[in-house]
C-alpha cells in the first residue's frame, strides 16, 4: 500500500532540498523514494503554493494574474516551438522537391 504524506511534510522535504541538503541525504533520512521527491520538487517549482492548505482563497489578485500569465506564456511558447518544427519540416521538404 502506498504511503500518504501530508502537504506540510512535502513542503518540509522540498525546503530541505532547497536549503542545501543533498537529495541522497534526505532520501535516506526520511526513507523516501527518489522519483516521489523529485515530483514534489517539480510541482513546488511550478507552483510554490501547491502544498498550502486553502491555496485558492489565499492568493491575491496579482498572484492569480501572475499564475494565469505564466500558464499562458507556457502554452504560447509550446505553440511557437511546434510551429518552428513544422516550418523546419516543410522547408526541408521544399528543398528536396525543388532539387529534382
Amino acid at each position: 500500500m502506498a504511503r500518504q504524506f501530508s502537504n506540510d511534510f512535502k513542503l518540509m522535504i522540498v525546503e530541505l532540498l532547497d536549503s542545501g541538503h543533498s537529495l541522497q541525504e534526505v532520501l535516506q533520512e526520511y526513507d523516501l523514494v527518489d522519483s516521489v521527491v523529485r515530483r514534489w520538487r517539480k510541482k513546488y517549482r511550478e507552483d510554490s503554493s501547491c502544498f498550502s492548505a486553502g491555496k485558492k482563497n489565499s492568493l491575491t489578485k496579482q498572484e492569480l494574474e501572475v499564475r494565469q500569465l505564466r500558464k499562458k506564456l507556457k502554452d504560447v511558447t509550446m505553440e511557437r516551438d511546434i510551429l518552428k518544427k513544422v516550418v523546419r519540416i516543410f522547408s526541408v521538404n521544399d528543398r528536396k522537391n525543388t532539387s529534382l
